[in-house]
């Protein structure tokens, strides 16, 4: 062929290529409400919805834009699962254990007691079933789910006196959600439920005792420290997953092409959230540690430890035997999680109990 003629031509391929990749999506536009679960403000959980929707508009080109609303701008903070099941909005980030009084399977899609660590859950929800289980009973609520971050281990709560016992737990009023809260109510707490931007004052002016939240990085910002000077370690959620769900009718109706884009931004988010929340929480553990603010790092009494481990088993066995969803869910947990738990006791946690240490904690 003719180096010139070669050239003109390649030439305009390049173009037409070019002009193909930029104008892809230009007759798709489309802008998805998001609602959240808390603050838009708050950080890391904040931060991720933000980091998820600049990703689809990057990826999209801007075709497709992600309006973020947090909690009580559009719908109240535990209502917009409601919400998005009706249409009302397109998307929702939040926690799947806040559902539980619509069917009891959808706590084992945050967390349980003793139950799974972040890579744990991960492993189960990408490679033995669980994502497979979650959209198809939130596919009843005209719903889809993707993985929305993950917290890794949360810390057991602020109590504004401190646990010697199993007996001091009997009567408190503590925030708790979950599986986690059943547990806590088998010990003899009161568990209630109150949106993350509502804590603050429930437990400044005593209408609870107790609250957990998530870490050091989260709880510092939220003030806790300030009325409540008891902080636990804890067992209720070693592996937090969040959730980043739509209608599932509107999101059918997208293009492929942003459907793909969105789970992309979503599992980038998921990544991404669990990173931040390791390195700030190892920043804001230094200050609570340095004395700042007046905190004693405590852990639970044995006894209550040993409570909570037969509460739990004698819980999940109760749901199961109450729910055929809870069932089958809990069932393929079990069918994954001795081996892979079996792992992390061989690897990660002989090398953590061999690693050096000088922490202790206070004398609570």
């Amino acid at each position: 062929m003719d180096r010139r003629k070669f050239l003109k031509t390649a030439g305009i391929g390049a173009v037409a290529t070019t002009a193909f990749t930029t104008n892809l999506y230009a007759k798709t536009r489309k802008t998805l409400k998001v609602c959240l679960s808390w603050p838009k403000t708050l950080p890391i959980m904040g931060e991720g919805i933000f980091f998820f929707a600049n990703r689809v508009k990057e990826l999209s080109g801007g075709a497709l834009k992600i309006k973020v609303y947090g909690a009580k701008e559009l719908v109240p903070a535990l209502g917009v699962f409601d919400a998005c099941s009706k249409g009302l909005i397109d998307g929702f980030h939040s926690g799947p254990y806040y559902w539980k009084g619509k069917n009891p399977a959808f706590s084992l899609f945050t967390a349980y007691p003793f139950g799974m660590v972040a890579d744990e859950m991960q492993g189960w929800l990408d490679f033995a079933g669980g994502m497979e289980l979650w959209r198809e009973l939130y596919a009843k609520y005209n719903l889809i789910p993707f993985k929305g971050g993950n917290t890794g281990n949360q810390m057991g709560g602020w109590f504004r006196k401190p646990i010697k016992s199993l007996a001091d737990m009997k009567g408190l009023k503590m925030r708790i959600p979950g599986l986690g809260g059943e547990v806590m109510a088998a010990l003899g707490v009161k568990p209630v439920n109150i949106p993350g931007g509502e804590l603050y004052t429930a437990l400044e002016r005593g209408v609870i005792d107790a609250t957990e939240w998530v870490g050091p990085a989260l709880d510092t910002k939220m003030g806790f420290y300030k009325v409540a000077k008891y902080y636990y370690s804890g067992w209720h959620e070693p592996g937090t997953n969040l959730e980043l769900t739509f209608n599932k009718k509107k999101f059918e109706r997208l293009p492929k092409e942003f459907q793909a884009i969105i789970e992309t931004a979503a599992n980038e988010m998921n990544a991404r959230m669990l990173a931040q929340f390791q390195y700030e929480n190892g920043k804001a553990l230094k200050k609570i540690m340095s004395g700042e603010y007046g905190v004693k790092l405590c852990e639970f009494p044995a006894d209550v430890n040993e409570a909570a481990k037969k509460a739990i088993k004698k819980i999940l066995e109760e749901n199961a035997n109450k729910s055929k969803d809870f069932a089958r869910v809990y069932e393929n947990i079990q069918s994954y999680f001795p081996d892979t738990r079996k792992w992390t006791d061989v690897g990660m946690k002989w090398f953590l109990d061999t690693r050096d240490t000088d922490f202790k904690y206070d004398k609570c």
